[in-house]
């Protein structure tokens, strides 16, 4: 440890002792051979009288494969070993990690776990989090659901950073919203993440907005990644757009599905449609088996999930499905002891690294995910999130085969073709991703009626991989233009 306390003790003495100096220190290596509970402590001592202000908690090595941020993460899962490291040394402790909103911070505060929270990610979902938490306003909070799509997975392919959740982040200088000078009346077709982004950008411009949804409840796709096992988060973006639709004073009209006639007759100013997309059914013979259903019928829980089942289609929504299908829909995002035994994580650091045996699991179903391209399955998912996606389902026993070729379905199961044999996968269940159709019938009639001033947003504009991220900042820039 001579090399930081030399560096600590040479910049002390160049900036003096009215400076603040706040060092990173790796509390909990998650790699083989990594620190032992003893070497941290001792470490962080020798850090405080070299003349450290703060120590700032790290937790895993860019090479530990142990999911630390994503939201599979529960929050504040690595609170305990900050906690005790506090309690070796009389300088602040910072805690870090999966903390995203003012009641999971004040907690650890209040029961003096730590002296500080760090945070990245949530200010990007926000940027006005510690001002709303100071004025009790939590509940206006643009949540950070830990997805890493548009922060993380930008900087690692040397893309800018943003967030999903708000495409605002560094592009402040290029997206401005100002008043609208001309007051319109508009309507949103749809209330999936591209619709509900629209019509409150629009509302926050002063337009009065009309959002049509044909269901019961706002949200879209996001309905259904809120029910993956591991993105419990999700929910809190359904959360965010309920609160500010209201605070907007949108004109929300649920269970209401409206055609063309129905839109001339009220004569709107704009009419924006954001009617999302539809399964994608590939044509396989048997495909109307009574067996097969699609990712939506499983997810709403409109069809009970098999014993023995077979997911076509290998993209975010396939993992998703097969998450779903071994975990039997638990919720595994909020429960930090079922992620230590799954990961094999000891935060108590009892183990050199905080590493220990995993637990084995017991998986609610047998699931094969298939595809039919010939490479490696998740190959399109999120760069830093797609090995935790693969990890899991292969610690669920998930037996993913690509380069598949459907033959047909019948009482016996899916037969198939894999690198040129045959062979049956003796099924109870089959559920269809194969990817998804833009819904764009109402659009489409709109524009054959010759209605001016229709703009289409979303996966009813682009269905390819159902891209929130892609939805949700091309609803605030169209928000922008009207």
């Amino acid at each position: 440890m001579r090399l930081p306390l030399e560096i600590i003790k040479a910049t002390r003495q160049k900036v003096g002792e009215d400076f603040i100096i706040m060092f990173r220190l790796s509390m909990l290596d998650l790699v083989e051979k990594g620190s032992s509970f003893d070497e941290v402590v001792t470490l962080a001592k020798a850090l405080e009288k070299a003349g450290v202000t703060i120590i700032n908690s790290g937790i895993g090595w860019h090479e530990a494969r142990i999911p630390t941020i994503s939201t599979q993460v529960p929050r504040a899962a690595f609170v305990p070993i900050t906690e005790e490291i506090r309690k070796h040394v009389n300088i602040p402790i910072v805690c870090v990690n999966r903390i995203n909103t003012p009641e999971v911070a004040e907690d650890i505060l209040q029961k003096q776990k730590a002296d500080l929270i760090s945070m990245a990610r949530p200010l990007l979902a926000d940027p006005d989090f510690v001002k709303k938490a100071q004025n009790n306003q939590s509940q206006a909070i643009n949540t950070c659901i830990a997805c890493n799509q548009a922060c993380l997975d930008h900087v690692f392919v040397g893309k800018q950073a943003s967030c999903l959740v708000n495409p605002y982040a560094c592009n402040e200088s290029v997206m401005q919203p100002k008043l609208a000078t001309d007051k319109k009346s508009i309507a949103v077709i749809g209330a999936g993440p591209a619709g509900c982004t629209a019509a409150i950008e629009l509302a926050k411009r002063g337009h009065q907005v009309d959002l049509y949804e044909a269901s019961a409840k706002v949200g879209g796709q996001f309905k259904l990644s809120a029910k993956t096992p591991g993105k419990e988060e999700f929910s809190e973006a359904l959360r965010y757009f309920e609160y500010q639709l209201n605070a907007n004073e949108v004109n929300v009209k649920l269970n209401t599905k409206v055609n063309a006639a129905d839109l001339k007759s009220l004569n709107y100013d704009e009419i924006v449609i954001a009617s999302g997309v539809m399964p994608r059914i590939p044509k396989i013979d048997g495909i109307d088996h009574p067996m097969v259903i699609n990712y939506m019928q499983l997810l709403n829980g409109e069809v009970a999930a098999g014993k023995k089942v077979a997911v076509i289609g290998a993209g975010g929504i396939g993992f998703d499905v097969s998450v779903f299908l071994v975990f039997a829909g638990k919720k595994i995002g909020e429960n930090t002891e079922d992620y230590y035994h799954e990961w094999g994580v000891d935060v108590t650091l009892a183990h050199r690294g905080g590493l220990t045996k995993p637990h084995e699991p017991v998986p609610e179903a047998e699931v094969y995910l298939l595809q039919r391209k010939d490479e490696r399955l998740g190959k399109r998912l999120g760069k830093t999130t797609g090995w935790i996606h693969r990890t899991t389902l292969k610690h669920q026993k998930v037996k993913m085969l690509s380069g598949v070729s459907y033959d047909k379905i019948d009482d016996a199961g899916l037969h198939i073709t894999l690198k040129g044999e045959k062979k049956l996968l003796d099924v109870d269940q089959v559920v269809i991703c194969a990817g998804q159709e833009s819904d764009r019938s109402l659009y489409n009639s709109l524009i054959d009626q010759g209605i001016k001033n229709v703009h289409i947003i979303g996966g009813a504009h682009v269905a390819a991989e159902v891209d929130a991220k892609r939805a949700i900042k091309e609803a605030t820039e169209l928000a922008l233009t009207l």
